[in-house]
């Protein structure tokens, strides 16, 4: 079975070219089979994603609006690790709570991904949650999260949407593809 490999090359030089808010555009220099390349990529902190999926086995999506693509995006609960000294774990806790108002008791690491490896760093790590139960929260949301639709929908019609090209979230899609393979689900027709 193919499995990436962590690989450890020498960088001889690391600039950032772009300092934002949420990542930096870095460009770094390294030693690769003989030759020096240099290669500019977006620095990410990483993000966490949750699958929440209830006793019918519907899971909870949210509708947000994704500027850079200009669309409503169907998606699954998810935010940036950056918070100093949060686990993944936590922060996926902190994002389901924070996006939808729920808490889960029964937590899982469901997949892991790179979401566009030759271009930034960034991985997502993909939390499944279960026991689920409508907490709510008491803070304001703010920027594209105002008017955030949060819609529990059948596993099965969202693996399906996925696979239609109908939902485009990449950590939706990895999601869902990789709970619907550990459950058995196929696609409704």
């Amino acid at each position: 079975m193919p499995k990436d490999q962590n690989a450890s090359l020498s960088v001889s030089r690391r600039d950032v070219v772009f300092n934002g808010k949420i990542w930096d555009v870095v460009s770094e220099t390294f030693d690769y089979q003989g030759q020096k390349l240099v290669r500019e990529f977006v620095a990410h902190p990483g993000a966490v994603a949750v699958i929440a999926l209830n006793e019918q086995q519907e899971i909870l999506l949210i509708k947000q609006y994704r500027h850079p693509v200009r669309e409503y995006l169907w998606e699954v609960p998810a935010g940036l690790l950056d918070m100093p000294g949060e686990s993944r774990l936590e922060a996926a806790k902190r994002e389901l709570l924070e996006e939808t108002g729920y808490i889960a008791n029964d937590w899982q690491e469901l997949i892991e991904f790179h979401t566009t490896p030759g271009g930034n760093d960034e991985t997502i790590s993909i939390f499944l949650a279960k026991d689920l139960r409508l907490q709510g929260h008491d803070f304001e949301l703010e920027g594209e999260e105002v008017d955030l639709e949060v819609r529990w929908v059948p596993l099965a019609d969202a693996l399906s949407s996925v696979m239609q090209s109908q939902m485009r979230s990449p950590s939706a899609g990895y999601g869902i593809m990789a709970l619907a393979h550990q459950l058995g689900v196929s696609i409704n027709d």
